[in-house]
C-alpha cells in the first residue's frame, strides 16, 4: 500500500496532493474539489476509500486552498491558470504511474474545472465524470435564489425572507454584498434542502467547513490555509465564474463525458443540465440521474454512485486497455 502526501510544482506554485494505491497498475482517478477553495481530501480519503478496489485515488488542494494556500499570487487565481494547473497535474500523474491517460471526476466548481480541462487538454483524460454539474452560472444563481426565497416564504420564515430581500436577486451571478451576500443565500438554500434533502438543515459552515477542521487529513498549516484560503479564492474567482455559460462555449469534446447528477439539486440546479447535455458531442456521453440526491449524489447515494463509476471506468478500460 502506498499512501502519500506530497507537494507538486504546478504553474510555479507548490501544491499539495494525496495519493493512495494498493496496486499502481490500477487506473488513476483524480478528484477536482468544489468551491472554488473548498478542499475535499478529508471526504474522499475517509468515506470513499473503498474505490481503491478499482482505482489509484488522487486528491488535490487547488491553488490558493488548504495545503496549496501559500505563495500564491492573487492575480493567478483565474480559470485559465487553474485549468493549466489541472493539466500539469494530469501530466505529472501519467508520468508518476506510467499511464497514457487518467480518469478525472469533479463536483460543483470541480465539474466546471473538469469541463475546461477536457475542452483545452483532452489528450490525457480517459473520461470526465461530473456531478453537481455547473452549466450556466447566471441562470444557476437566479434559479437557486428564487427557490430559496419561495421556500422561506412558504415556511413563513420572515427573517429569512428579509435577509434574502436585502441581498436581492443576483445579477449575472453576483449577489449584493459579494461573498457575504452569497453566503446568506447558500446558508438559507441549504436550510431548505436545496443542497441535500438527506443532510438536514446544516449551515454551509457546519456542512462544509467543520468536517475539514475536524479531520485528521490536514496538517495545522493546511488548516490555516483552508480557513484563509476558501474565502480569498471564492471572492477573487466568483466574478469570472459568473460569466460561465457552457451552452455557448463548451458543447464539443474529444473525450468521454459522463454526468451523474442529483435530481433534487438546487445549488447548481439540475433543471439546467438536460438541454446542455443533449447538445454535447463527445466520443461517448451519458447522463445518469440520482432521483434521491441533491448537489452531491456521491454522498447522498454513495453505493449506487460508486457502482456506476466503477462500471463506466471498467468499460472504458475494456474498450481501450492500452490507454490507462
Amino acid at each position: 500500500m502506498t499512501d502519500r502526501k506530497e507537494m507538486v510544482l504546478l504553474g510555479g506554485v507548490n501544491q499539495k496532493i494525496h495519493y493512495v494505491t494498493d496496486d499502481p497498475s490500477k487506473p488513476v482517478l483524480l478528484f477536482l474539489h468544489g468551491g472554488p477553495g473548498v478542499c475535499n481530501r478529508h471526504d474522499i480519503m475517509t468515506h470513499h476509500r473503498d474505490l481503491l478496489d478499482t482505482f489509484t485515488l488522487v486528491t488535490w488542494d487547488q491553488r490558493g486552498s488548504g495545503g496549496s494556500y501559500y505563495g500564491v499570487p492573487e492575480e493567478s487565481l483565474t480559470i485559465e491558470r487553474m485549468t493549466d494547473d489541472a493539466a500539469e497535474l494530469v501530466e505529472w500523474l501519467c508520468k508518476k504511474f506510467s499511464k497514457d491517460k487518467v480518469f478525472v471526476i469533479g463536483g460543483s466548481w470541480g465539474s466546471e474545472l473538469g469541463v475546461w480541462l477536457i475542452s483545452r487538454y483532452p489528450e490525457k483524460v480517459a473520461a470526465l465524470f461530473g456531478f453537481g454539474q455547473v452549466v450556466d452560472i447566471a441562470k444557476n444563481e437566479s434559479i437557486s435564489y428564487e427557490y430559496t426565497l419561495k421556500s422561506a416564504r412558504d415556511a413563513g420564515d420572515e427573517e429569512a425572507v428579509r435577509k434574502l430581500e436585502e441581498v436581492g436577486p443576483p445579477v449575472e451571478g453576483q449577489y449584493r454584498g459579494g461573498f457575504d451576500g452569497m453566503m446568506v443565500q447558500r446558508n438559507l438554500m441549504m436550510k431548505y434542502g436545496g443542497y441535500s434533502k438527506q443532510s438536514g438543515k446544516e449551515s454551509y459552515w457546519n456542512a462544509m467547513v467543520v468536517p475539514m477542521l475536524k479531520s485528521r487529513e490536514y496538517s495545522l498549516k493546511d488548516l490555516v490555509g483552508l480557513i484563509l484560503g476558501y474565502k480569498k479564492v471564492l471572492k477573487k474567482m466568483w466574478p469570472e465564474l459568473g460569466r460561465t455559460c457552457f451552452p455557448k462555449t463548451c458543447t464539443q469534446f474529444r473525450t468521454r463525458f459522463y454526468i451523474f447528477d442529483g435530481r433534487l439539486d438546487m445549488n447548481t440546479p439540475s433543471e439546467l443540465v438536460q438541454d446542455w447535455f443533449d447538445s454535447i458531442e463527445a466520443p461517448d456521453k451519458d447522463l445518469i440521474w440520482f432521483e434521491s440526491s441533491g448537489h452531491n449524489p456521491m454522498g447522498d447515494e454513495p453505493e449506487r454512485f460508486k457502482k456506476l463509476l466503477r462500471e463506466k471506468a471498467k468499460a472504458v478500460v475494456a474498450e481501450e486497455p492500452c490507454i490507462i
